[in-house]
């Protein structure tokens, strides 16, 4: 194989230069459209990678984008997401598939009906793999293993919605816990970004989410830096996935 290529999506700066950070020999590139992407190295893969902005709709047309620019063999979503259950602050979800939460029909009572498109399989395996190990926490920043010294990684569903959700007795939280029950975190880019890159065939796609948030108390969370602790707990698992990709998984995904 000639050369493998992969796109990292990502909505805000603190992800993209958690990102960043793990590559070498980067370069600017211009989309004719106007849209700013680095490129560069890791390990051997080339690697473009894109702030997007917060939100579904601008995370599905900006990864048709990106991917039609790169033609990658695989897509991430790398950023932070709010916890719902069994995780805490700094602990990594790859998400098996993205519930659309909002998905509905808004009767007397909300009726659900949810959008799940799912990660592909291959990486699901290979993350459920990595996770088993602590290989993944030597691609962390000092200060990062300073704050929190074993992570863990949760291989699970997350839910993706239009707001950020920032009180456990809200209407949308409330929502998650009574039917979405085994999404373990949330966030607003993730069902966006899966279900355009359904779209194309023959590419391996995955969501990465560190923790940053308990959902309650975000603000205090996010001022104490969980933010960024939270993003380069995220980029670290991602980029150890995709260390051990084999070849013969991108020739036939």
């Amino acid at each position: 194989m000639a050369e493998k290529r992969v796109v990292i999506l990502t909505a805000i700066q603190s992800e993209y230069l958690a990102v960043r950070r793990h590559l070498r020999d980067c370069k600017e590139v211009e989309h004719d459209k106007g849209n700013v992407y680095e490129v560069g190295q890791f390990e051997d893969w080339t690697v473009l990678i894109a702030e997007l902005g917060a939100g579904n709709e601008r995370a599905a047309s900006e990864a048709e984008r990106a991917i039609a620019f790169h033609s990658p063999h695989v897509v991430f979503f790398v950023g932070v997401a709010g916890g719902l259950k069994d995780v805490a602050l700094g602990d990594v979800v790859a998400a098996t598939k993205i519930y659309g939460y909002e998905s509905g029909k808004d009767d007397v009572t909300f009726k659900t009906r949810p959008q799940a498109p799912t990660s592909s399989e291959a990486l699901q395996s290979r993350a459920r793999a990595e996770a088993k190990k602590a290989d993944w926490l030597q691609r962390r920043l000092d200060s990062s293993a300073a704050r929190l010294a074993l992570p863990k990684v949760f291989v699970q569903p997350i839910a993706a919605g239009a707001k950020v959700v920032a009180s456990t007795n809200s209407a949308s939280a409330k929502r998650l816990k009574t039917s979405y029950g085994d999404a373990v975190a949330v966030e607003m880019e993730g069902i966006g970004f899966l279900t355009a890159t359904g779209f194309s065939q023959g590419t391996l796609a995955m969501v990465f989410r560190g923790i940053s948030d308990l959902i309650d108390g975000k603000s205090e969370s996010d001022g104490q830096g969980w933010q960024e602790v939270a993003a380069d707990h995220a980029s670290a698992f991602a980029f150890q996935v995709l260390s051990k990709l084999s070849t013969k998984v991108l020739l036939h995904p």
